[in-house]
């Protein structure tokens, strides 16, 4: 795909009224695979409507381990001024697993929006414990999982495999 090609199907998905409209650009822009992830924090500053912003954070979700260019728009987009693009910027920095995001998400852990901080809390215990599905498994039950990517199933299900319980598994990562 050309490269005027791909911006204006990134402008599409960030600008787009109809969640179809906007998924109809995505699906072309999917095939870019980690290729599309600068296109898509290059149009986040100038995305006007927060719909726009949450589709382009949430899209680069998958990429945040691989994608120097998602994990920055998770940095900065954990101070956007929507709840729900703070949400999906604390799921990009609790997928990566990178410590360095830790220090944003302290400073989140302030917001006056108790839902960002009670995000920020989650994406923090997800890092220092090396585990994303701690992330949505906020109850630390350990029968709750959130695959990103189709790996993530593989490696649950490989380590769940060497353990008698799933709970013993998920009680050793809590261990880490």
């Amino acid at each position: 795909m050309e490269d005027d090609e791909t911006r204006r199907l990134v402008a599409v998905v960030a600008t787009a009224r109809t969640e179809s409209e906007a998924e109809e650009a995505w699906v072309r822009l999917r095939l870019l695979g980690v290729d599309v992830v600068p296109y898509l924090a290059a149009a986040y500053p100038t995305a006007t409507r927060y719909q726009g912003r949450v589709r382009l954070v949430f899209h680069s979700i998958r990429y945040a381990r691989t994608s120097q260019d998602a994990f920055g728009l998770g940095m900065e987009a954990v101070s956007d001024r929507a709840t729900l693009v703070r949400y999906r910027a604390c799921q990009v920095l609790a997928y990566s697993l990178r410590h360095d995001a830790i220090r944003v998400l302290r400073d989140a852990l302030g917001h006056p929006d108790r839902e960002t901080a009670e995000d920020a809390r989650a994406a923090i215990r997800a890092i220092t414990a090396g585990n994303h599905h701690l992330f949505v498994d906020r109850t630390e039950s350990g029968s709750t999982r959130w695959i990103v990517n189709p790996e993530d199933d593989q490696i649950a299900a490989q380590a769940n495999s060497s353990s008698p319980t799933p709970d013993r598994w998920y009680r050793r990562l809590l261990r880490r």
